[in-house]
């Protein structure tokens, strides 16, 4: 029989510190206003010095397994741009940690769009019969690689950790992942972009550049673009998954931006009050903001079994992608 990954537990933590608008405010040349009306976001967290995106991820690891009533599975997945070591991946450490001593475990790199990546990795796993359970997690500490007087980079990006645990099963029961569809242009690299660190700058011949360290994004041309891209691939998906824009009930959208969401949802014709938002309280946390709003939903009630979900997402390679998957019974951990 046809082999489907069913999202079986979910899970979610950000870290302690929270930064709010005004305290920014204090320190850059931006106002609560500004940031509120630009992007509609109120805060974001903020991990304290030496708490690592590992860490982060560790514990959202825990909460979803946890929420799935299991302690192991056979593969670990984790999304992030902000990992805890260039070399190695964090994943193993992640797992390790977790007690999943022996598990295969990898790092996926794209960005905002990283959590569809890894939920990709996981299903396909899952499909073809190499793994019975995965643990897909997203995690960053964007605040780790933010220019500190960009006010343009520092009011949007917090940082967090999502998780969800898929299951093998049916594609007809509640929670199966029903499609994924995924696309990329090398050709954007530049839109959103860290310069530094790598091989490229390596081999350069020339020294190192300060502001290279730091992450850089076009702004107005990522907007644009990852509405785009976003309502594509978000219709592509809802035709091979066989639904209607009508039949969706929930867009759980990256939380890159409450205009780009709204621009999305309008685009396909969804209403916007259909989208699961927390981008207020958490920021943009990157590959980590998919699965911290499916935790919010799933928590306050905005995401209710039978629920016809899109997830849709947008990041820097460039990438992006877009699911399907009808929401299950869950309490996340």
């Amino acid at each position: 029989m046809t082999r489907a990954a069913v999202l079986a537990g979910v899970g979610a933590t950000v870290p302690p510190r929270v930064v709010t608008n005004a305290e920014l405010a204090q320190r850059l040349d931006t106002s609560d206003e500004w940031i509120r009306t630009r992007t509609g976001i109120a805060q974001r967290y903020v991990v304290d010095p030496g708490m690592t995106t590992g860490d982060l991820a560790v514990e959202a690891g825990q909460r979803a397994l946890k929420s799935a009533g299991t302690t192991t599975v056979d593969l670990v997945v984790l999304a992030t741009t902000t990992p805890d070591r260039l070399c190695p991946a964090t994943a193993p450490s992640v797992a390790t940690r977790i007690g999943l001593v022996g598990v295969p475990a990898f790092d996926v790199a794209a960005v905002c769009s990283g959590f569809l990546y890894a939920l990709q990795a996981g299903a396909a796993a899952i499909a073809a019969g190499h793994a019975d359970s995965v643990l897909v997690i997203g995690a960053e500490t964007f605040s780790t690689i933010l220019d500190p007087e960009d006010r343009s980079t520092r009011a949007i990006f917090g940082d967090g950790a999502g998780a969800v645990v898929l299951r093998a099963g049916q594609p007809d029961e509640p929670g199966a992942v029903r499609q994924i569809r995924l696309g990329s242009d090398g050709g954007m690299a530049d839109l959103i972009t860290v310069r530094g660190g790598g091989s490229e700058e390596r081999t350069s011949g020339r020294p190192p550049r300060p502001e290279d360290a730091y992450f850089r994004m076009e702004g107005k041309s990522v907007f644009f673009t990852a509405v785009r891209r976003m309502t594509e691939s978000s219709l592509e998906v809802l035709a091979r998954t066989g639904w209607q824009v009508a039949d969706v009930d929930r867009i759980v959208a990256h939380q890159a931006n409450v205009r780009i969401v709204h621009a999305v949802a309008d685009q396909l014709g969804v209403p916007t009050d259909r989208a699961v938002l927390n981008i207020d309280r958490v920021g943009n946390t990157s590959a980590a903001s998919i699965p911290l709003a499916l935790a919010d939903g799933a928590l306050d009630g905005r995401l209710t079994p039978g629920d016809r979900v899109l997830l849709t997402a947008f990041g820097g390679g460039a990438t992006w992608g877009a699911a399907t998957l009808t929401w299950p019974a869950v309490t996340p951990g």
